[in-house]
């Protein structure tokens, strides 16, 4: 004999809601672990002054980048990454940072072996190297992108994120 339910028309809806709030819950989790502590007070957004100030400080190629074409370059990127600080990992980790930082470190997001495993540190030419074609630069990561053919527009997404993800230069290690 098979089996139903039988709700009254005011209920029927909330069995249906409750999945729908599993999946998304369950959906937003990506590479992300679940954490109970409050969110890190965050910085005032950088006016657009002081983001082309932090982009003429940044090493060259990177200070004559085109911050447009940076951002809708890494408009390809926003389905698996975010930039803001504090903001969600999702597929691929949170960005915010990401200059300095060794490889394979950030919090709450799960790595492939071959990340966890690598030893180096994030600057602006190990993402150029990495952008190109992310499988050849370290063969079994997870990404699935394919890469950034253009030399401009990688340079272009690089400067971008040097001064959306909260970078300072430093002029004795750009």
């Amino acid at each position: 004999m098979p089996f139903s339910i039988v709700l009254n028309p005011q209920t029927r809806m909330v069995p249906l809601m409750a999945g729908c709030a599993l999946l998304l819950a369950a959906c937003g989790s990506g590479g992300e672990v679940a954490d109970s502590a409050p969110p890190a007070a965050k910085r005032p957004e950088p006016t657009q002054e002081q983001k082309l100030a932090l982009l003429a400080a940044l090493p060259a190629p990177y200070n004559s980048g085109d911050l447009e074409n940076g951002r809708r370059v890494f408009a390809r990127c926003r389905s698996c990454h975010t930039i803001t600080e504090g903001g969600p990992n999702m597929t691929g980790p949170n960005l915010y940072g990401l200059f300095g930082s060794t490889v394979g470190t950030h919090e709450k997001y799960r790595y492939s072996n071959a990340l966890k495993d690598a030893d180096f540190v994030w600057d602006a030419e190990k993402l150029d190297e990495w952008l190109l074609r992310p499988r050849d630069f370290l063969p079994g990561n997870k990404m699935s992108f394919v890469g950034i053919a253009s030399e401009q527009d990688r340079k272009d997404v690089i400067a971008f994120l040097k001064v959306e993800t909260g970078y300072a230069p430093d002029m004795e290690n750009p």
